[in-house]
């Protein structure tokens, strides 16, 4: 791929939206070059975009993502992007795993629901038979 990629490049490269793509724009994420009516993305919104859908991924709201973004530039060799990032991936490990625990419980007990369940239903099919 060039240097400057189509939004219909980028698009079949991420698997996002064209709308996706102008929202990022807006939300000063991407920094497409403008030409006429066309926007050409450079290898640096190619990696920003690759950056924002893993943060995305991670559950990361976009604010914070773009927050993020914007140290890259701050003139440290990108070591307080990389503090924070860890920083605030920490956090969110502890936020999904605190989650997952809950989900876990959540589904041990749906499951004992389920299962006294079928034994209602059995006792009904049970009783229903017998007064036949």
């Amino acid at each position: 791929m060039d240097a400057s990629s189509t939004i219909r490049e980028m698009c079949d490269e991420f698997g996002v939206t064209a709308r996706t793509l102008r929202f990022y724009e807006a939300k000063e994420l991407l920094f497409p070059i403008r030409d006429g009516q066309k926007r050409l993305f450079t290898k640096r919104d190619r990696a920003r975009l690759k950056l924002i859908s893993k943060g995305k991924r991670f559950g990361f709201s976009l604010e914070e993502i773009r927050q993020l973004l914007n140290l890259y530039d701050m003139g440290d060799q990108q070591q307080t992007q990389l503090f924070q990032t860890y920083e605030l991936a920490k956090e969110r490990l502890k936020q999904l795993e605190s989650q997952h625990y809950e989900l876990g419980e959540t589904i041990e007990e749906l499951k004992e629901q389920l299962n006294l369940g079928r034994e209602l239903i059995k006792q009904t099919n049970l009783s229903s038979e017998l007064a036949e």
